[in-house]
């Protein structure tokens, strides 16, 4: 796709006349409406005015980029516009407007058009192009002079590529800078070439990271960040910051970035730039290693998936207190004991319909987002796919985990390879069919024919294994299912010794099925209790959200644990698997009984030697608690 294929004869009007900035606006809106690219011109108009609050899109030397991301646009479009005389923009140099070029984006995501406006955006920045235009006699010599740029600057970036690349770290006299803007379509672009031009006029070499609209490209590294001078960031909107922390940066609008690169190159240089320090960071992050940087893929897979850990269980355990409610327990048969939180019609509606739907996206969200963190957004639906595999096949928690690095660090080897044998010209097609097709395809099949096959062989070796241990010590058997109700919280491990103790209910040995449970309901609750005990070892969102795992763990919901166990699985589990063990330990020594396979607090009236079972469940959340306050490390907020 080249840049005329958005821009027509029909949309290029030259030799405007325009008595202010809002009639300017509204002839080129009407412009732009005529192509047939808009289908609400006054949805368009209101996003093109939102646009111009947030900051003038007048960049300065007489042009002006105004554009308007929306639902009303029907598909991305150029509209362009000179003005005879110019006309007052409140540009940012203060100088009349003589050249417009008005952007219509579609609202979703992954446009292919995004690649060619950025192009559009950075050859503006080249004076004898833009005197050129300005200076066209028809629409057509107008597209004639935009097509002839921007086969030149095609042929020379493919002449790059070819290339030998030469590490930017091998010489002195490195400037690092990050752009983006509101929308991320033209001054993102903008700000990265002047910068990048005035950074070459001084001798410097310089590496320019724009976070658009198609996400965050050409991402500093923590090496170079370690090694540059220092580092602009030129941006509207929120950029990762604390990566730089101890560097000197020097903080502005985008909009200084294109017109005043050269003073921010100087003010870099002289060594006079404020070192930043970073606020809110844990102080690993500042070292940004690759520890860490696993540790951020993860918690924001984490953080994304507690929403639905916390609304789905909670509902679950709403659906088990209403049968709790209205059966007796006792008097239920094996069948009804085994459907307990769905044998009314609202604990139905809340447990099926609702809380079960809503912790079925738990894992693929977990996967979806740490996908994301690593590869952006392309990688979302790739992880997604990988992470719904794992919920509805064998490998659970843990398999969610494997899928969501596999499929970012999959999307980032595709957006390598494809960067080399996919045409320029095809690039806009990359988010939308060659990252999803060949991403979902990879993940899956390593999903299938690795992670499950593997996943399932553990599991039948464990339930033999269980088997085998049926007859030897009680308490033994009761520390190793209660354990293993902890070590991956709905994976291959838990899953074994859930159907195990299932399956003993069958066959009349009821002690084990109550080891099983009570092994399931510790690690929330031992979580919740650390959360309140041990404030300084957990953040400020784990310390609101830690008081809800009571809920969901005395429900028998062992999943309530996973967003803690995922952002600090080296410290969370074993406290966890302890404190498990020891509960199901204590209920086989105390020989507790159940006979229901599931509902936690709620069918303890069926529990046989129900005090000593409530004294084994404190015992083992206490222990697990006591070793989280010990075992975590404290938090710096």
């Amino acid at each position: 796709m080249r840049i005329t294929d958005l821009l027509s004869k029909e949309s290029v009007c030259l030799g405007a006349k325009a008595t202010d900035k809002q009639d300017v606006l509204n002839q080129i809106v009407d412009l732009m409406d005529r192509s047939g690219k808009i289908s609400d011109k006054k949805l368009y108009r209101e996003a093109v005015e939102a646009r111009e609050e947030e900051g003038t899109t007048g960049v300065g030397a007489g042009i002006a980029i105004p554009h308007g991301r929306c639902s009303g646009v029907r598909e991305a479009g150029l509209a362009a516009m000179t003005v005879d005389g110019g006309v007052e923009y409140e540009a940012l140099d203060g100088k009349p407007v003589d050249l417009l070029f008005l952007i219509a984006a579609p609202e979703s995501s992954g446009n292919v058009h995004l690649e060619i406006l950025s192009k559009l955006a950075t050859m503006l920045m080249d004076e004898k192009f833009v005197s050129d235009l300005k200076n066209a006699s028809t629409p057509e010599a107008f597209l004639r002079i935009i097509d002839e740029a921007e086969e030149e600057r095609d042929e020379v970036a493919a002449k790059k590529s070819v290339e030998p690349v030469t590490d930017v770290l091998t010489g002195e006299h490195l400037v690092l800078a990050v752009t983006a803007c509101p929308t991320g379509i033209a001054h993102t672009y903008m700000a990265a070439e002047a910068i990048e031009k005035a950074a070459k006029a001084k001798g410097y070499q310089v590496k320019v990271e724009t976070r658009g609209s198609g996400g965050a490209k050409n991402i500093l590294s923590a090496e170079e960040i370690a090694k540059a001078d220092g580092i602009i960031v030129a941006a509207d909107t929120n950029v990762p910051m604390d990566r730089f922390d101890g560097k000197k940066v020097v903080e502005c609008q985008v909009s200084k970035g294109i017109n005043k690169p050269a003073e921010l190159i100087e003010e870099i240089i002289s060594g006079n730039a404020p070192v930043y320090k970073a606020t809110g960071a844990k102080k690993e992050a500042v070292q940004d290693s690759g520890g860490h940087q696993l540790y951020k893929h993860l918690m924001n897979g984490v953080s994304h998936m507690l929403p639905f850990v916390v609304g789905g269980g909670i509902l679950i355990a709403l659906a088990f207190l209403i049968d709790g409610m209205a059966f007796d327990i006792n008097a239920l048969s094996a069948e009804q004991k085994a459907n307990f939180g769905s044998l009314t019609p609202l604990a139905t509606l809340l447990k099926g319909q609702i809380g079960g739907v809503a912790f079925g996206f738990m894992l693929p969200v977990l996967a979806g987002f740490i996908s994301m963190s690593i590869a952006d957004r392309p990688g979302l639906a790739v992880g997604f796919v990988g992470g719904a595999i794992a919920a509805s096949g064998k490998s659970g928690f843990l398999g969610a985990l494997a899928a969501g690095f596999l499929a970012g660090y999959a999307v980032n080897l595709l957006k390598q390879v494809s960067d080399k044998v996919v045409p320029d010209s095809l690039d806009g097609i990359k988010p939308v069919l060659i990252y999803p097709l060949f991403g979902m395809l990879i993940i899956g099949l390593i999903m299938i024919f690795a992670i499950e096959p593997i996943v399932g062989a553990l599991n039948t070796w464990l339930n033999n294994a269980l088997g085998s241990l049926s007859g030897a010590n009680v308490v033994l058997l009761g520390a190793i299912l209660g354990g293993m109700m902890a070590i991956d919280m709905g994976g291959p491990f838990n899953k074994a010794a859930y159907v195990f103790g299932v399956a003993s209910i069958a066959a009349g040995n009821y002690n084990i099925m109550a080891a099983v449970m009570i092994g399931g309901m510790v690690p929330p609750c031992a979580i919740a209790l650390a959360t309140i005990l041990f404030k300084n070892k957990f953040t400020e969102a784990e310390r609101k959200s830690g008081p809800t795992n009571f809920i969901m763990g005395l429900s028998f919901i062992t999943e309530g644990a996973i967003p803690f166990a995922a952002a600090d699985p080296l410290h969370v589990l074993p406290s966890c698997i302890a404190g498990s063990a020891l509960a199901g330990a204590l209920s086989m020594l105390f020989g507790c009984t159940l006979m229901a396979p599931h509902g936690g607090i709620f069918v303890f009236p069926v529990v046989g030697n129900t005090i000593m079972y409530v004294i084994a469940l404190i015992a083992g959340t206490v222990l697990g608690a006591v070793l989280l306050g010990f075992l975590k490390k404290e938090v710096i907020e």
